[in-house]
């Protein structure tokens, strides 16, 4: 086992006996269980709707889905949409597959979030939509970023699926757009297995999210509602009514009954994550080889992100070797500069001017875990490994 790990389980027996007792039940599919978490997640985060889905992925697919269904304003294919130019695949890949166009704006290299002054100067009036994606749980800054969109037919939608627990001006990240996803994947705050959700304010988003989920049917939409206004009494009619282009992408009674028990712990895990935080920044803030991530409002600390400053002489090889000789797990910064990645052949898209910052983590950056307890000896170790002195032997 590593002795600094990329990611560590959040489950204990209270986990373990949810599942099981989802199992006794018989009823595995998604249920009454789905719909609990899915009341307590919207309550906790401070969001009138919240809907599950199996994974972070297919939240972004939903929610993206849902801007082109709705009734006023949707989106068309050929619309131009602002994403940041480091951030993970399936942020991108939704916005492709409904045939929008991508506009990639750098990122600041000390935040890890939008180069505010590039994505002011990447909104034109082609703009329909910007992607704000809250990178290893950082929150954008939406006070400025909602003033660059202030009188703009613009909208925003957030991709906060690393960053469940983090705050902005007392308000939950993930909640500033018209909509906002989450991951509850293995290796982020908190764990259903698999698992996304979907949170918005919206009674309509909120009603196509719903269809969209299971087959784009009607079944499980409200008799009042705003996908097709007034449903049927009959459950019979309503069975396999089909009104929109949707998906399977339904979560589990199981995944849910995780997802009630992790909702318990969070917030002494986002708790612990953040004083591992101020631990890492005390020890590793000033390197003199290393930039580390600038907060912004009250970061959840998905990781700690590692950038090799641009006056050291030090090569990111030599650094992941030395990391993996020393049992430190590490990765590159979610997938780098999108735009050098071979499936960018298939999109459309234009780069807006240029990305140096991108580039600089792509090729110098990378980052180590963060956990739910403890992990001062962990960064101890981290920081011996890393000293100057050391490494430059």
């Amino acid at each position: 086992m590593s002795l600094y790990p990329l990611a560590s389980t959040t489950w204990d027996d209270s986990e373990i006996k949810a599942i099981q007792d989802v199992l006794a039940t018989g009823m595995y599919t998604m249920g009454p269980l789905v719909q609990q978490f899915e009341e307590r997640f919207a309550n906790d985060v401070g969001s009138r709707y919240a809907v599950m889905v199996n994974s972070g992925s297919s939240a972004n697919l939903l929610a993206v889905a849902a801007l082109f269904f709705c009734s006023e304003n949707p989106l068309k294919p050929g619309d131009e949409v602002i994403v940041p130019a480091v951030s993970w695949a399936t942020t991108y890949y939704p916005l492709h597959q409904y045939g929008l166009k991508l506009k990639f704006v750098d990122i600041d290299l000390n935040t890890l979030n939008y180069d505010l002054s590039a994505l002011a100067d990447a909104i034109t009036d082609q703009t329909r939509l910007v992607m704000c994606v809250n990178l290893l749980g950082n929150p954008n800054d939406f006070a400025a970023i909602k003033k660059l969109l202030q009188g703009k037919n613009v909208r925003l939608l957030e991709d906060n699926c690393e960053s469940l627990g983090a705050v902005f001006e007392g308000k939950q990240a993930g909640t500033y757009g018209v909509m906002g996803t989450f991951s509850t994947f293995f290796s982020h705050h908190m764990s259903t297995m698999e698992g996304g959700l979907i949170v918005t304010d919206d009674e309509e988003f909120y009603h196509l999210l719903l269809s969209l989920r299971s087959h784009g049917w009607t079944r499980h939409l409200p008799k009042h509602n705003k996908v097709t206004g007034i449903k049927s009494d009959d459950p019979f009619e309503e069975s396999f009514k089909f009104v929109l282009p949707g998906y399977n992408v339904r979560p589990s009674e199981i995944n849910a009954a995780i997802g009630i028990e992790q909702l318990k712990k969070l917030p002494m895990m986002i708790e612990k994550r953040r004083q591992n935080a101020a631990y890492f920044q005390q020890q590793l803030g000033e390197h003199s080889d290393f930039l580390i991530q600038q907060e912004i409002g009250e970061s959840s600390w998905f990781g700690f992100s590692l950038v090799i400053r641009p006056d050291s002489s030090l090569k990111r090889g030599e650094v992941v070797q030395r990391l993996s000789d020393n049992n430190i797990e590490c990765r590159p910064i979610v997938a780098g500069n999108f735009t050098k990645n071979e499936v960018i052949k298939w999109f459309d898209y234009e780069i807006h001017g240029a990305l140096p910052n991108a580039e600089r983590i792509d090729a110098f950056g990378l980052f180590v875990g963060n956990h739910h307890f403890d992990i001062k000896a962990q960064i101890d170790t981290l920081r011996d490994v890393l000293s100057p002195t050391v490494i430059h032997r």
